[in-house]
């Protein structure tokens, strides 16, 4: 199958690595992937800030780059989430329109992808260890992504894959929230971590690089013997890393 591939700027910024996992990951499984460099973003910091203009703006220049009848797919269910749902406010009645619809209807999640598009879970993908995984807001509420990540965890050699309690609780990011209420937002974080340490977790393990981050951060500033990883980077490892 041929697939456009969407990087959201997050992951083209400041995890590239998890982009490249992407690409091998997905050509593993049968793909066939193009990637058009003059991609951005998806206009998602504005909307969520209220500069529902500038979004526009950057939602079309998005609509753009990416072909009305071609699958795309992104390791972002945060992105996802806001083409699928969000562009509606931006572009109903509008002559994109009719393009929006058909790309909202044809952009995926990676593990969506994998798992209930092309049917795929095993990669012979290697990690040593114990692992929660997070569910991100986005992922659950906004893409309904549930059981694929744990599925295609499931087959990852050597990965002991345990319940993370409260996890449907937010890590406390949320973009710009994690500015405007940093002590509630580093709260939830430590709420999030300290539920991993209980169950002795080597890894936190999330669709969204975002939360990944925030969590990141957190468990560098206490010095804790714990990881996050992007489910690219793990699907990746032992056969593709880079």
């Amino acid at each position: 199958m041929k697939v456009e591939l969407f990087i959201p700027c997050f992951i083209d910024q400041l995890y590239p690595a998890t982009a490249f996992n992407t690409v091998k990951v997905l050509e593993k499984a049968g793909c066939t992937v193009t990637y058009n460099t003059a991609q951005t973003c998806c206009g998602q910091p504005a909307f969520n800030a209220g500069f529902w203009d500038e979004a526009k703006t950057i939602g079309s220049k998005f609509l753009d780059d990416f072909s009305a009848d071609g699958v795309i797919v992104s390791p972002s269910a945060s992105c996802t989430g806001m083409v699928r749902n969000y562009y509606n406010d931006l572009f109903t009645n509008t002559t994109a329109h009719n393009k929006c619809r058909s790309i909202q209807a044809n952009i995926y999640e990676l593990s969506d992808f994998l798992v209930n598009i092309l049917n795929v879970d095993y990669f012979g993908a290697e990690l040593e260890g114990r692992a929660v995984y997070h569910d991100s807001c986005s992922a659950l509420r906004e893409c309904k992504i549930k059981q694929e990540p744990r599925q295609l965890l499931s087959k990852v050699h050597g990965l002991e894959l345990f319940d993370l309690p409260d996890n449907e609780t937010c890590c406390g990011f949320g973009g710009t929230f994690a500015v405007k209420f940093d002590a509630i937002s580093s709260a939830m974080a430590q709420q999030k971590v300290d539920h991993a340490m209980s169950v002795h977790a080597d890894y936190i393990i999330s669709t969204d690089a975002s939360c990944l981050l925030h969590l990141q951060s957190y468990i560098d500033k206490q010095q804790l013997p714990l990881k996050t990883m992007h489910i690219a980077d793990v699907l990746a490892g032992g056969w593709g890393n880079i």
